[in-house]
């Protein structure tokens, strides 16, 4: 029976997750959960790297194309809907592979979300006056007296995160981190392997480089287009390339260059994804060669895999 098993494998953009993850699927007979934050919108296929079609025949997909630009999506419903999909598979005797380079995405589901406390503009724009009256740090202070573990993991100068943990102790009278604790995730709870994929950063540097011109090759450019005038939500606004190559369609530079800048804004992306992974403990870090192919990469999982179950039921004799 595969209901208790669960499958992570993220990483940066560009690294081979998505091929990875259907190699993986067929071999373990498994279904892939997306968990990235564009590929869920109808509209975007190029620009979002979707899974190719070949791919969404080899495994049933999940969280791909399921809203529109215009929905908002935020880590919550997210979170509803993977887990949905999570015991939908399960309910299928198939394992859930969940795949993406969305670091909160994954901690979520780890996790838990904690429960939600009632948003109150009135308090939310008081703390936003006090913070450009006074400074970050006036709130800061605030925080550290009413709820120190918060403050701990926020830094003096992110003022929308210290003006949030002010607003739901004031509107919940709790502290933040107090609700965090009572967060319920798939940790702990299931058998999950978390594997990451990593490779040298000039060789994922040249992947990028070349997806960026691939994108552009297969109609990066008419996909933006053919969105002048509709109303995105704001997630969807933060799409790498959106603005990039809007600017080029509003004539304030040419092609070249907004490839040239998309290149360079997903580099700095990957560089973040990498930053946020490397925080995360549970992870089992797989380096990719760059003549790695698919399957050497899905073997060196799958031997992971084998090497902690026999390293498990050794503890136990």
């Amino acid at each position: 029976m595969n209901s208790n098993k669960i499958i992570f494998i993220v990483g940066p953009t560009a690294i081979g997750k998505s091929e990875v993850a259907c190699s993986l699927a067929k071999r373990i007979n498994g279904e892939i959960i997306s968990c990235d934050s564009m590929q869920v919108y109808k509209e975007l296929r190029v620009v979002t790297s979707k899974p190719s079609a070949r791919m969404l025949k080899t495994a049933a997909h999940h969280l791909i194309g399921c809203v529109s630009v215009g929905e908002e999506f935020d880590v919550a419903r997210f979170n509803t809907l993977a887990l949905e999909a999570i015991r939908a598979v399960h309910a299928r005797d198939h394992i859930p592979i969940v795949v993406g380079g969305s670091g909160l995405y994954m901690q979520v589901l780890l996790d838990g979300i904690f429960p939600s406390a009632p948003k109150n503009d009135a308090i939310r724009e008081e703390l936003k006056k006090q913070a450009g009256r006074y400074g970050s740090e006036y709130l800061y202070k605030k925080l550290q007296k009413v709820d120190s573990p918060a403050a701990l993991r926020t830094h003096p100068n992110d003022a929308r995160r210290i003006i949030r943990a002010l607003e739901v102790y004031k509107t919940r009278r709790e502290p933040i981190s107090s609700l965090r604790k009572k967060r319920r995730g798939l940790w702990g709870t299931y058998d999950i392997k978390a594997v990451a994929l990593t490779m040298d950063r000039d060789a994922l540097y040249r992947r990028i480089n070349g997806r960026v011109d691939d994108m552009f090759a297969r109609g990066a450019v008419q996909e933006i287009e053919h969105l002048r005038g509709v109303s995105l939500s704001p997630m969807a606004e933060r799409l790498i390339g959106l603005r990039e190559i809007r600017g080029f369609l509003d004539g304030s530079y040419d092609e070249a260059h907004a490839r040239e800048l998309i290149k360079l804004n997903t580099r700095r992306f990957a560089k973040r994804q990498l930053t946020w992974f490397r925080k995360e403990k549970r992870l089992e870090w797989i380096a990719v060669q760059e003549n790695d192919t698919v399957k050497d990469i899905t073997d060196k999982i799958i031997a992971g895999s084998r090497g902690k179950e026999q390293g498990s039921r050794n503890k136990k004799s």
